[in-house]
């Protein structure tokens, strides 16, 4: 039974051998095909970006496009400004709100509605919320429209206040 079991052991590790060989030989073979095909690929291409900028004094050029945009606003009302019947552009709504309890917050909203002539009503198209703490606050909402002509006006509510409403104005391609 020895020989039997040292048969099987030295094959054991005959097979072993073999196999560690093998995996060398593999191992080696990879490596050298991979330097080889890295040696012969041609260097990629370099691109060289030049980047340049000019400076532009952000609160000179702004400020009277800004005053174009909205005029001054009002308690009561709600001024607009910007858009001028284009197709899609800002539109800027403003106005004063004043808190009925000073030391207490005011959550207000903006919504911008849009005619209906099928319904014959006003039906909303964009909503907006905020707040303010304080006495009173100039609120200001610059919603986007976009490609949809048509007659709008945009509405300004507060809890404790009256809900007030713009004059339409209508988008037009």
């Amino acid at each position: 039974m020895a020989s039997r079991s040292a048969a099987v052991l030295a094959s054991g590790t005959a097979n072993a051998a073999k196999l560690f060989v093998a995996a060398l030989a593999f191992t080696s073979a990879y490596i050298g095909f991979s330097a080889y095909s890295a040696a012969g690929d041609t260097p990629a291409a370099v691109t060289t970006i030049t980047l340049s900028a000019r400076e532009v004094p952000v609160a000179e050029e702004l400020a009277p496009v800004a005053e174009e945009l909205a005029p001054a606003a009002q308690p009561g009302e709600v001024t607009l400004g910007g858009l001028a019947g284009a197709c899609s552009g800002p539109l800027v709504a403003r106005s004063v709100l004043v808190s009925p309890e000073p030391g207490r917050s005011v959550h207000y909203g903006w919504k911008l509605t849009r005619w209906s002539p099928s319904t014959k009503s006003w039906r909303t198209y964009l909503v907006d919320y905020d707040g303010f703490m304080g006495a009173a606050e100039t609120v200001e909402w610059r919603p986007e429209i976009s490609g949809d002509p048509g007659w709008y006006r945009v509405e300004l509510s507060a809890k404790g206040l009256k809900t007030v409403t713009s004059d339409r104005f209508q988008v037009s391609c």
